[in-house]
């Protein structure tokens, strides 16, 4: 079992930054990839950013140029820098981690954290 932690969330003002993190612990051989999605009310879920266990990254369109996704391998931390924020950035962010447990073994598992709340407003 792996278990993620979020922090990092809160409330800011249009074009203010938030940093969050999450750290992953339990059965961890190791990391495939790490990402962030968040889901607005009454809005899927949606990929925001993703990294992969090497240098690979991937952002949505809409924040492109303005997040930053990056990860500590050794921490098995995962960090999204969020920079010129807009009141549609308000969601509920959550973290997924993409793992294999155990060396030799190729299943790999989907984990979600529990969210973390960020809301963009004046």
């Amino acid at each position: 079992q792996v278990q993620l932690v979020e922090s990092g969330g809160g409330l800011v003002q249009p074009g203010g930054s938030l940093r969050l993190s999450c750290a992953a612990s339990g059965s961890i051989f190791s990391i495939n990839a790490m990402g962030w999605y968040r889901q607005a009310p009454g809005k899927q879920r949606e990929l925001v950013a993703v990294i992969t266990n090497g240098v690979s990254t991937n952002y949505a369109d809409s924040v492109k140029g303005r997040f930053t996704i990056s990860r500590d391998n050794a921490k098995n931390t995962v960090y999204l820098q969020m920079n010129s924020l807009k009141p549609e950035d308000t969601a509920v962010y959550y973290c997924r981690a993409r793992v294999t447990a155990r060396a030799g073994d190729s299943a790999q598992y989907i984990y979600w954290g529990q969210g973390t709340q960020v809301t963009v407003s004046s």
